[in-house]
């Protein structure tokens, strides 16, 4: 794909994020329909109406190309070219109303072969939105990563120094899985963080605000796009796929320095999550 086309994409990527990213702000503080919800997460009405939002502008510029989204699909998912939506991610965050919480959209075009990562795609555009700090991370494969604009990097500090975000994902297994490499981590890192959303503690390491973020169980739509972002700022986008469950992997994002000294501290991260 020439530049030119992949900055098309680019421009209807920002647009869409940016008009859902619109909705979510203004409905912060506003009374938020449960569809559904489980002891760790909740479906909001809002997810739904800011992806159908998202689908039909960048349906409107690119027709052709699928959308492989949280809240479902669109057309062909494993054809050539595919959008990778999360319409917000942070949803727990957002219904109660910390405004941490953002919107999600990555471009990827079909492999002939699959990588070593397990990989049949590869992203050409990442495109992450916090509406609540007007911050716009924006990614095309081959070029620096931007914030607003302005090239960012990675934080090159070792672990000693590290602050590090955590995930625990929203099942008991998972949970138990990575209690004990938050409990081997803390002590040797300046700080750990569980901040709540995937795609923003991505693109914080890219930014250098995190050095790294660990999850043993994350969705391709809340990282497909940070990971981008944080490769294009000088970043390691370390990720495995799980056995079980489609588009589900394991998941190191770091500044490239961090990750095996990690693995010697608690072992590799396991991508079906057993000790």
């Amino acid at each position: 794909m020439k530049l030119i086309e992949k900055k098309n994409f680019l421009e209807t990527a920002v647009r869409a994020a940016q008009v859902a990213g619109e909705i979510m702000a203004s409905n912060l503080f506003s009374f938020k329909k449960i569809n559904s919800s489980t002891q760790r997460d909740i479906k909001l009405e809002l997810d739904v109406k800011c992806q159908k939002k998202i689908e039909s502008i960048l349906n409107k510029s690119h027709p052709q190309v699928a959308i492989l989204g949280e809240e479902g699909n669109a057309g062909d998912i494993d054809t050539e070219l595919r959008w990778v939506v999360d319409p917000i991610d942070g949803t727990v965050n957002y219904t109660y109303g910390i405004p941490h919480a953002c919107v999600s959209i990555a471009l990827q075009q079909r492999l002939p072969i699959s990588t070593e990562a397990g990989d049949d795609f590869e992203t050409l555009i990442g495109v992450v939105f916090d509406p609540f700090t007007n911050e716009l991370w924006t990614a095309v494969r081959g070029q620096t990563a931007k914030l607003n604009g302005k090239k960012i990097s990675v934080n090159d500090g070792t672990l000693k120094e590290a602050m590090l975000a955590i995930g625990f994902a929203k099942d008991k297994a998972t949970m138990d899985y990575m209690i004990p490499y938050f409990t081997k981590l803390a002590p040797k890192i300046r700080k750990p963080r569980m901040m709540g959303s995937a795609a923003l503690a991505m693109t914080y390491v890219a930014s250098g605000r995190l050095h790294g973020y660990i999850e043993s169980k994350i969705q391709i739509w809340d990282v497909a796009a940070g990971g981008l972002i944080l490769e294009c700022a000088g970043g390691e986008f370390w990720r495995i796929p799980r056995k079980k469950g489609r588009h589900r992997y394991a998941v190191v994002a770091s500044n490239g320095k961090i990750r095996k000294q990690i693995e010697r501290l608690c072992g590799p991260l396991d991508p079906d999550g057993q000790i």
